[in-house]
């Protein structure tokens, strides 16, 4: 392939997803390497009448860009990894992770500070099946209710008084300098984040090492630890897009440290796995494998939730 070839990067066409791509765009232009964008539709973007669960999980934002590199109709795309599913397909990789956003769960309400202030039956706005649960769970006399569309018009239906408060990921906000809206930003050690949250990562063909070798560069290694975790412990339960999963691995110098969860989709019940451990010199392979075995250990405790 031609050195100086001007790689085209494939994105969804929401406001956040502009912006994290544009991120990815103007680092490689900044280090030389030409770079356009296009904007593809996602089956996620135009489904908007029902739950992501009931209409086929968080893959349907990839599923479209993932066909486009394969059809090499683009050379890169630009994902929110907590929307990537664990297994891609034949062909593709994840080559470079950017430095992760605060992964934090974002509060906001017009009526009240925290989820304890608001009252009983206030109307709470999700679409995502892990926050519906750990809203239940925490306040079980709240009325959960489907809440689908970008950040924008998420916070659009919250100001009109369509929902007395609505749960978005913190890093949404930052990036669109949204930062405010928060009423409340939540402790991620307590309220867990989706697995991947707050973090940008690239997929290439496998085929492509002229992408790979450009893009490396742009790689941010405690990231990738951290997702090689959080993704080995969500691949080896192997639940259904209607298991509420949720974790979060952090890096500390030569140390990893990680606690997850799987709740019972009503709020009703959850069990969790923990553990820190030293990552040594294969740190990418000893994270994935701490997440692996942490998941297939909790697996026979939540196997009555991942096959809803």
């Amino acid at each position: 392939m031609p050195q100086n070839r001007t790689l085209r990067l494939g994105t969804r066409g929401s406001k956040l997803a502009l912006v994290q791509a544009d991120i990815v765009r103007s680092a490689l232009i900044g280090n030389g390497q030409p770079c356009e964008i296009v904007i593809l539709k996602t089956s996620g973007d135009r489904i908007q009448d029902r739950s992501l669960a009931d209409a086929g999980g968080k893959g349907l934002f990839v599923k479209e860009l993932e066909e486009a590199l394969l059809r090499d109709d683009i050379d890169l795309a630009v994902h929110s990894m907590k929307d990537v599913p664990t297994g891609l397909p034949a062909g593709l990789t994840l080559t470079a992770f950017l430095p992760r956003e605060d992964p934090s769960e974002a509060f906001l309400s017009h009526k009240a500070t925290t989820l304890a202030q608001l009252p009983q039956g206030a109307k709470v706005g999700t679409s995502s099946v892990r926050r519906h649960a750990q809203v239940a769970r925490s306040r079980p006399n709240l009325d959960i209710v489907l809440l689908r569309g970008n950040v924008d018009t998420r916070i659009r239906k919250l100001d009109e008084g369509e929902m007395d408060a609505i749960l978005l990921a913190y890093a949404g906000l930052k990036r669109l300098g949204l930062q405010a809206r928060a009423t409340t930003v939540l402790d991620p050690n307590v309220w867990l984040p989706s697995l991947g949250q707050g973090v940008i990562g690239i997929e290439v063909r496998d085929s492509d090492a002229d992408a790979r070798d450009k893009l490396k560069f742009l790689n941010h290694q405690p990231s990738e630890i951290a997702l090689a975790c959080e993704r080995a412990f969500q691949s080896a339960l192997d639940g259904s897009c209607r298991t509420p999963i949720a974790g979060l691995a952090t890096v500390n110098g030569d140390s990893l440290s990680f606690l997850g969860e799987v709740l019972a989709p009503d709020g009703s019940d959850a069990a969790s796995a923990s553990f820190a451990i030293p990552l040594g010199n294969s740190a990418v392979a000893a994270a994935e494998k701490a997440g692996r075995d942490a998941g297939l250990a909790l697996k026979p405790r939540v196997a009555k939730w991942l096959t809803l």
